[in-house]
């Protein structure tokens, strides 16, 4: 069995690339339990989605409490992908390696 909670986001056009902004809840976020969630970040840019950004919730956890990406306020974690050429960053962090990535769910065909 798998958990998935879906993010969606709205592009904001940069000098180079667009970003997305993500909203969290941290006690979510820390609920870790025997069945993890994975979190999808995906982006609508011109009337297109991009190709989804797949975490493990406790990937995203080390992430956010080691790597210090993203930004807590108010019980909830908000975090910016900047997206260009391929390429997915959230606070200056590499995300490229989560894009599609389907590894845990051997049954989907992408």
């Amino acid at each position: 069995m798998r958990r998935v909670q879906v993010k969606t986001s709205t592009a904001t056009q940069r000098q180079s690339g667009f970003s997305g902004q993500f909203s969290v809840s941290v006690k979510n976020l820390r609920n870790i339990t025997n069945i993890l969630v994975h979190y999808v970040f995906i982006t609508r840019k011109n009337n297109q989605w991009t190709k989804p950004v797949i975490i493990r919730q406790d990937y995203l956890l080390d992430h956010f409490e080691n790597n210090k990406i993203g930004s807590e306020h108010e019980g909830n974690i908000t975090f910016y992908f900047s997206y260009s050429n391929d390429k997915v960053e959230c606070s200056g962090k590499d995300f490229t390696k989560y894009i599609q990535d389907f590894s845990d769910f051997p049954f989907i065909a992408h």
